[in-house]
């Protein structure tokens, strides 16, 4: 299941939990603008110029915050090993930083890696940082941190199926809350809970909290109807006394009680109107129930229709001449199609992993490409002699794609050189450079889109990076472009075992 988790941010905001900064520097003022016109690489380069800039000059709070909304626009594009890295610089500024903040600091970095761990759904990960979060909360003794650690932990045992715990944790909350009369944070708490469920399609999660706001909004109502009877209640007994005090007289006594009755009946009045308005929100949440419905079927036969126009056209295309480039390509670019759509719509599947020798795995890879090359290109293969789980299909399909680009565009006396490494106990990557011409940084998010351009098919349908990508992803991998390397172009495909 993913999430696209931004939310938990806006409402650790709306709990308390982050600190208005005094004055913003041009460079964060710059960024925020590219990030709310949707240019979000350019926002990620001057958050972290920033978050640079703001630790250079002893604010650290300022600068931390810059830091992980650079951070949140890397796992945003599923940038997660960059993500990790602008991490422990952040961390660095915090440890070099004034003592009395640092707890706070380093709750907001461990709860980027806690929402980063959610997106690729791994819990284990996910409560060793909810730990550390709860560890810095308590340390900061900041209310609001704690507010919005609780938030996080119904989240977490909601999207892992723990629907129980999440309901206790989340009511624990939303009666701190309560208890401090803050109806309104709580009533904004549980509407980002339900608009969460309703973007990550979380059916589970979304019955649950309409069921649990319901039943928080009636339990309000009663309290506040308590509360508005005892203040009338206490204001009668006042007027009365006083009403014994100064003025014995009958007529001055009925006057006073019938304009309480007033009072009570339009109290009472407000009472309807208010259950006249709770009756049309649950209307309007069981209207918006079937529209993610209806939603969910679109994509499903969205997905379904193009599967169906792919396998029609593909007897027709199959009884055309081979020998015509227009027919090839047509073939080439149903066959993507379908792939593409099958790949999407089972994105959830797990795939099968098998243990692999990488050194002549990767050698055999080359071989096939081997020969093809220009005239002095050098291909070199650097893989140590390990093995890993892997699933041999989807892995070879998208190094030989990268390697047959590689041919393309690397020009007489060049470079391809295909590597793996290590990165963990359970996680590596593999990367395919070449001295060929690089590919601009504000077109390397492009190239994983597809269908963005028309274009003619004889020169290529543009599905091949999209496929690899949507290859990656079903083995709770991904693939991106090195932005960081400069001789060329360097793709990595990062994957667990």
């Amino acid at each position: 299941m993913k999430f696209r988790i931004a939310f938990i941010l806006s409402l650790g905001l709306l709990l308390g939990s982050m600190t208005v900064f005094a004055q913003k520097s041009d460079i964060q003022q710059r960024a925020e603008t590219e990030e709310s016109n949707k240019k979000f690489i350019t926002a990620r380069y001057l958050y972290i110029n920033a978050f640079s800039d703001y630790v250079s000059k002893g604010r650290v709070k300022e600068g931390v915050e810059c830091g992980t909304k650079a951070t949140a626009l890397y796992y945003r594009e599923n940038l997660y090993s960059e993500a990790f890295d602008l991490l422990h610089r952040i961390e660095q500024a915090i440890a070099g930083s004034d003592g009395g903040q640092q707890s706070a600091l380093y709750y907001l970095t461990a709860r980027e890696r806690y929402q980063m761990y959610m997106k690729m759904h791994r819990s284990a990960n996910v409560k060793d940082q909810l730990d550390n979060m709860e560890r810095h909360a308590n340390a900061s003794g900041d209310d609001g941190l704690k507010n919005d650690l609780l938030y996080n932990k119904a989240i977490y045992y909601y999207t892992f199926g723990m629907n129980d715990k999440g309901n206790a944790v989340f009511k624990e909350m939303a009666a701190k809350l309560t208890g401090s009369k803050e109806y309104d944070k709580v009533e904004d708490a549980y509407k980002t809970l339900i608009a969460s469920g309703q973007r990550s399609n979380n059916a589970a999660m979304l019955s649950q909290a309409y069921k649990s706001y319901i039943a928080w909004k009636d339990s309000v109502s009663a309290v506040k109807t308590a509360e508005q009877v005892d203040s009338l209640k206490q204001q009668i007994a006042d007027n009365e006394a006083v009403i014994s005090e100064k003025d014995d007289t009958l007529s001055t006594r009925q006057l006073l009680i019938g304009s309480l009755y007033v009072v009570v009946g339009l109290l009472a009045a407000a009472l309807v109107v208010g259950a006249l308005v709770l009756l049309r929100f649950i209307v309007l949440t069981r209207k918006q129930k079937k529209t993610i419905q209806m939603a969910n079927d679109n994509i499903a036969l969205k997905a379904q229709f193009v599967n169906n126009i792919s396998a029609q056209m593909a007897p027709a295309i199959e009884r055309l001449e081979d020998s015509k480039p227009e027919v090839a390509a047509l073939k080439q670019f149903t066959e993507h199609v379908q792939l593409l759509s099958q790949l999407e719509t089972s994105v959830d599947e797990k795939v099968e992993l098998e243990e692999t020798a990488i050194q002549p795995f990767c050698e055999s890879l080359m071989e096939q490409i081997r020969g093809k090359e220009k005239s002095g290109v050098e291909l070199t293969v650097t893989a140590p002699k390990l093995s890993a789980k892997i699933n041999q299909e989807y892995v070879s399909h998208i190094l030989l794609h990268l390697l047959n680009n590689a041919l393309k565009y690397v020009e007489d006396g060049g470079h391809i050189r295909l590597e793996f490494k290590k990165r963990g106990p359970q996680s590596f990557q593999f990367m395919v450079s070449d001295t060929g011409v690089a590919i601009p940084k504000e077109q390397q998010d492009d190239v994983f889109k597809p269908f963005l351009e028309i274009k003619d098919l004889t020169q290529g349908d543009g599905l091949g990076l999209p496929i690899c990508r949507q290859m990656a992803l079903k083995m709770d991998g991904e693939l991106h472009i090195d932005p960081e390397f400069t001789k060329g172009t360097r793709f990595v495909l990062n994957l667990h075992s």
